[in-house]
């Protein structure tokens, strides 16, 4: 079965979300456009558009979203079958966390790596 088939992006905590998004806008050329994250769409390599995109995004440090998570960024991979890979990861003996959703972005999943790293995995919306 496949399994990670990309990278979604990286998350990141932050004091002030904003105003790091800023300061990445400013001096790296991210466009945020007042936001905390940014989209990269996927292209083919002609240069056309194709199916897909990653996100890199500033939490606030206060956030539970990265729960049990202790650490200061989270990375999502883009899988397929969402479900059925959680299934197998937890025959595997994969702690996974939180119970999966499936919303208008996508599906999504969590999972927690040996060094207490969490990891959303995520299958995009056809």
């Amino acid at each position: 079965m496949e399994r990670v088939t990309g990278l979604g992006g990286p998350f990141i905590k932050a004091n002030d979300p904003k105003a790091l998004a800023v300061w990445y806008e400013k001096h790296l050329g991210i466009s945020f456009n007042g936001s905390t994250y940014t989209v990269w769409q996927f292209s083919n390599p002609d240069g056309g558009p194709r199916v897909g995109y990653n996100v890199f995004s500033f939490f606030k440090n206060d956030s539970g979203y990265f729960a049990p998570s202790e650490k200061q960024v989270m990375v999502n991979f883009i899988v397929k079958d969402l479900f059925t890979l959680l299934e197998i990861l937890k025959e595997e003996g994969v702690t996974v966390v939180g119970e999966p959703m499936d919303e208008e972005y996508g599906k999504f999943g969590w999972i927690m790596d040996p060094e207490g790293n969490k990891i959303e995995l995520w299958e995009p919306p056809e």
